[in-house]
């Protein structure tokens, strides 16, 4: 027998254990499990890989028993607010009709997202404009900045990030960053030495054991937060690196979105922030950075009545999933317009329902993708589903000026979420998210508007341009369809 046949032999066996642990060890939606098995079953050798990379759900519990102890320790917190507030004693206002209201009740007892109603918030389209303000605000710190970012790159850009979060360090600013062991895996190895050795501290999120190889594909810090002296707060989807900033050609100008926020919602960002800390931490035993929850890191905020904020996370840390719900809820919840903004838009049956159902009765329901592919299998498998959906009434379209990142939705120029979480399976269970849900007139109208600008340099994806398109992209879609369940 040749060391190749064994190697099939260990391949088969290895796939069969899989098959086993997905169906009896897995709570996966059976339309998963099965996309699983025909793929164990028919592509033997790329199934193993697929799985080694993709799959590997059966440890999630065990993981993440000790992250849901850590973010329960301030529960009492949210308790307090779910047992003193009902629907009916939020004050109704433009932004807040009885139908956000209680939005507002579904998002505090699922994701444990309390109400902030305190909030200055401006909105950020351009990386320019909000890398200039992240650094500002970086430079005028006075005692601590917190950073938790999917990527880093090496580049322009997070050379500068760098450089600046080491000055403050040295100026005895408490310096605390959380990447991602994925997202930045391509990081030169001493890359955040300088900083470190000006006394920041740099953790990462499920660091891979092998340099350039992280067997976690799944379970990824998706978040991009960023908190300065508990004070002023950024959410959104930019990551660190040039292409946000529209400089890599590849990609062209980059439309993204995020939120800065002043009020009382920083401090849920400087909570989420906490939780994913020391989790961090604590996974590579080094409990001597764990963040004690002292009154510098959450001071009293004095803002003025504003913008009404949820700080709304999910991930595979939690039972049900606070990210999709929001979504579904402000769906459900539109009178009138719905405008949604994503680069990957892989969405479930609750999802492509609720939409559907919207546009059915008569809702101005509006989707946006961008027109060109990161992740070729996520694109085309999202043209399908999208396409799906236009002879229900909802309008698509594809962004032509660049590359698209924007997470948004906003709704009846009443409401509107702004973070890192996708339309897709991915951000709906195996990553972990943030986004900021804002009930404001004026924000929500800002956010339409975008919207509406954007139109002007996108292509209108109509039924008929739909059905007319060529063979090779329909094979295209179809085989990213089918592997939809896993991407």
């Amino acid at each position: 027998m040749t060391i190749t046949d064994l190697v099939l032999i260990a391949i088969l066996v290895s796939d069969l254990i899989f098959a086993l642990t997905i169906v009896f060890f897995d709570t996966k939606n059976p339309a998963d499990v099965w996309a699983w098995l025909l793929v164990l079953y028919f592509l033997p050798v790329l199934g193993f890989v697929l799985y080694i990379f993709l799959g590997q759900n059966y440890r999630k519990k065990k993981m993440f028993r000790l992250k849901q102890d850590a973010d329960r320790a301030f529960t009492r917190l949210i308790e307090l607010q779910k047992s003193e507030l009902k629907a009916s004693e939020i004050p109704a206002t433009d932004h807040l009709s009885a139908s956000f209201r209680r939005m507002v009740l579904m998002l505090i007892e699922d994701g444990a997202s309390i109400l902030t109603t305190n909030n200055q918030i401006k909105v950020y389209t351009d990386g320019s404009e909000k890398f200039a303000d992240l650094i500002a605000a970086i430079k005028a710190a006075r005692d601590h900045v917190h950073l938790e970012y999917y990527i880093w790159r090496d580049d322009v850009l997070s050379h500068e990030m760098r450089d600046v979060l080491t000055q403050r360090a040295r100026a005895g600013v408490k310096v605390k960053l959380l990447c991602d062991g994925l997202g930045c895996a391509r990081l030169p190895r001493h890359f955040f030495d300088e900083l470190k050795n000006a006394g920041g501290q740099v953790a990462f999120f499920f660091p891979s054991l092998l340099r350039f190889l992280n067997l976690r594909s799944n379970f990824r810090n998706h978040r991009k937060i960023a908190v300065i002296d508990g004070k002023i707060g950024f959410v959104g989807g930019f990551n660190i690196g040039d292409e946000y900033l529209g400089k890599v050609r590849k990609w062209g100008y980059w439309r993204d979105a995020a939120v800065r926020i002043a009020g009382s919602a920083v401090l849920l960002c400087q909570l989420r922030f906490f939780f994913d800390w020391n989790y961090a931490v604590k996974e590579q035993h080094l409990e001597e950075r764990h963040l004690d929850y002292e009154h510098r890191y959450f001071p009293d905020v004095t803002t003025p009545a504003g913008a009404s904020v949820q700080i709304v996370s999910g991930g595979p840390d939690t039972y049900w999933n606070p990210i999709k719900e929001s979504y579904l809820k402000m769906i459900n919840s539109a009178t009138d317009t719905i405008y949604l903004q994503t680069p990957y838009f892989i969405p479930d049956d609750s999802v492509r329902d609720a939409l559907r159902i919207a546009a059915l009765s008569g809702l101005d329901v509006r989707i946006m993708i961008p027109n060109r592919p990161d992740h070729p299998f996520v694109y085309w498998a999202g043209l399908s589903f999208l396409g799906q959906l236009l002879d229900s009434g909802i309008r698509a379209y594809t962004y032509d000026n660049g590359f698209l990142h924007a997470k948004t939705i906003v709704v009846d120029e009443v409401a509107a979420s702004v973070g890192s979480a996708n339309w897709d399976l991915r951000s709906f269970g195996l990553n972990f998210e943030t986004n900021a849900v804002i009930y404001d007139t004026s924000v929500a109208r800002w956010l339409k508007e975008a919207f509406v600008k954007d139109m002007s340099v996108c292509t209108e994806l109509t039924p008929e341009r739909y059905a007319n398109r060529s063979v090779i992209i329909k094979l295209k879609e179809s085989i990213s369809r089918l592997f939809s369940g896993l991407l």
